[in-house]
């Protein structure tokens, strides 16, 4: 199937049931910081799916409402089935949540924090204490099973997060930012990529990658370009043979090129003539960093830029 841009499948169309839907998401925190600007999800159920995005994109707000810890101000929801606004309770019982911040009591034993999880979510006795131990082994922490949390490795504590989340055996399994340091290319089946609160392109990620030709050319110039030069400089450069998808913002010069190492000195030669020097250049195979240039039209390092710049106090919002 082609990636899409955020569109959806028709009900009669659709062979499984929905793990995830939301329809026109809107969230707009206080001073007019706009989070989530018609968020629109489709996720069937018994896959991996990632949101990927920088901050400020939507993902962290996104979550919030399909876990009930916030009211979207348009559009709806469902998880599992379940309206999160008319049933918050349903949801909240079909779900299991993984923080970004670990929920462990740090002073009790790994066991201990599994067995509590257990009975708030009605689990009891022999039934709990197998559960228990069922994900102490899965998730290889029997050794460290009856030691304190405090004393678990960062590693560990991740660990003994994700069985936390399951230990009900939850419908569908939220993980906020579970990828740090990790590729979320081998870990998803599918993805949605996410900017300033909405889809921007969706599909797997050899779908995703496949779309863009050749290999990604990345340019840092000596200096910005000039006011007004950006323009005529990207033309000059989309001219050139096997060279194409050019962008130019300030010191970078990001393009896509049919054979990378062949386009460099091309490159290189045509913005000595522009008047532009460069000080570094890399070649690289598609990434989703990629992907994201080519559908938001900027890279994700500018957009965690733009996200980390100052904003007036009255706009301040806490957005993720």
């Amino acid at each position: 199937m082609a990636p899409t841009t955020g569109g959806r499948t028709p009900h009669h169309m659709r062979t499984h049931a929905l793990a995830v839907e939301t329809n026109q998401l809107v969230k707009t925190y206080p001073g007019g910081v706009k989070a989530l600007d018609g968020m629109e999800l489709a996720v069937e159920s018994g896959i991996v799916f990632g949101l990927l995005g920088p901050n400020g994109a939507g993902k962290s707000t996104t979550v919030k409402i399909l876990t009930t810890l916030a009211r979207p101000d348009a559009g709806t929801a469902a998880v599992a089935g379940h309206d999160v606004l008319r049933h918050p309770g349903r949801v909240r019982a079909a779900i299991g949540v993984v923080a970004q911040k670990s929920g462990a009591d740090p002073v009790a034993t790994g066991r201990e924090n599994l067995l509590l999880q257990g009975r708030l979510y009605g689990l009891r006795g022999a039934a709990c204490a197998r559960r228990a131990d069922e994900l102490l082994d899965r998730f290889d922490l029997a050794d460290a099973g009856n030691r304190p949390v405090k004393g678990y490795s960062g590693g560990m504590c991740r660990r003994l997060d994700v069985a936390l989340g399951l230990v009900h055996r939850p419908e569908v399994l939220f993980l906020d930012e579970p990828t740090t340091g990790l590729d979320p290319d081998r870990l998803a089946e599918r993805i949605a990529i996410v900017d300033r609160g909405r889809v921007v392109v969706e599909g797997t990620p050899d779908e995703l990658k496949g779309e863009l030709r050749g290999d990604a050319v990345h340019l840092e110039l000596s200096e910005a370009v000039a006011d007004g030069a950006e323009p005529p400089l990207r033309d000059a450069l989309t001219a050139l043979p096997g060279v194409h998808e050019v962008a130019v913002d300030g010191r970078r010069v990001s393009a896509r090129a049919d054979d990378g190492a062949a386009a460099v000195p091309t490159l290189l030669t045509a913005l000595e003539r522009a008047g532009a020097a460069v000080a570094t250049a890399t070649v690289a195979r598609p990434s989703l960093d990629d992907v994201y240039l080519r559908y938001a039209g900027r890279s994700f390092t500018e957009a965690e830029a733009a996200a980390e710049a100052p904003v007036p106090a009255a706009a301040a919002g806490g957005v993720r």
